[in-house]
């Protein structure tokens, strides 16, 4: 993580081009997906259809782009493929057809762990810190992939978390569920991300606690960060997000952005509670 925590938030060009055409995205009997345009998004899961191992396919022919700075918000329903999307994009399992681009390089072949050498930073919803050790020993745990002096980049975790300055020697096991969550985001920021991927960061926490972690996401994009999330709680997310993607059954269904989504009367009434 590097710059001034309150820069302007990065590219807020939404217009994003694939190879000079709009393709379609359409769930299979949805024709509310919008086009995705997608040859220069900073990153990009783009035609993705695959599974786990052998099975079933879960994702089809879905495509999800973020660009620098911005913050992209996955919603849908319960096992709509959410975090599968989000973990094919990370390299966590197999895609049958489609690719993984980061900045303009195809990564679709290469390891989470080499993909976290690029500039990825993933934090899954569950076992997300070694609550063993202290806090301060997460955040030393995710600069294992640096050789220069992480000091200032803890001083940013610190100056973006002061909880976790304060809590820093105790042990991460015994904080709250929301400072673990605080914890587990530090700890990715520590690797300099340049794209920092939240699977569910606000599952089981209060609504104040939630706005407090949004608040602070929005903030890392502000450093130029690309937030790609995936959330539960949709009509907030969607308030805060560049650009929203819903899915249902492993496709793309309605994509825009998040105002766009949040006033689309459909999107309200089959997700958002009316």
């Amino acid at each position: 993580m590097s710059g001034k925590l309150y820069d302007d938030r990065g590219n807020k060009d939404r217009t994003i081009t694939k190879d000079g055409k709009v393709g379609e995205l359409r769930a299979a009997d949805n024709r509310r997906a919008k086009p995705v345009h997608t040859r220069d998004a900073f990153l990009i899961g783009d035609g993705m259809t695959g599974g786990y191992g052998r099975g079933a396919d879960i994702l089809h022919d879905c495509t999800i782009a973020v660009e620098k700075g911005q913050i992209a918000v996955i919603v849908g329903p319960n096992g709509a493929g959410k975090s599968t999307a989000m973990k094919a994009i990370f390299g966590m399992l197999d895609i049958h057809t489609g690719s993984v681009r980061l900045d303009g390089e195809d990564i679709t072949q290469l390891t989470p762990q080499a993909r976290v050498r690029k500039g990825m930073g993933f934090v899954p919803q569950n076992a997300n810190i070694f609550t063993s050790m202290t806090v301060e020993e997460n955040l030393e745990m995710g600069a294992f992939i640096r050789r220069d002096d992480p000091s200032a980049t803890m001083a940013q975790v610190y100056d973006l978390f002061p909880i976790l300055k304060e809590k820093r020697r105790q042990p991460a096991g015994e904080l709250s569920g929301g400072q673990r969550q605080q914890v587990a985001v530090g700890r990715a920021l520590m690797t300099e991300p340049t794209v920092l991927m939240l699977d569910e960061p606000t599952a089981g926490v209060s609504p104040i606690v939630m706005d407090e972690l949004f608040d602070r996401i929005i903030e890392v994009a502000r450093t130029g960060i690309s937030i790609l999330m995936v959330e539960q709680n949709a009509r907030q997310a969607l308030e805060i997000a560049d650009v929203g993607y819903v899915m249902v059954q492993g496709a793309n269904a309605y994509t825009g952005t998040g105002q766009e989504l949040l006033a689309d009367p459909e999107v309200r009434q089959s997700f958002l509670g009316g």
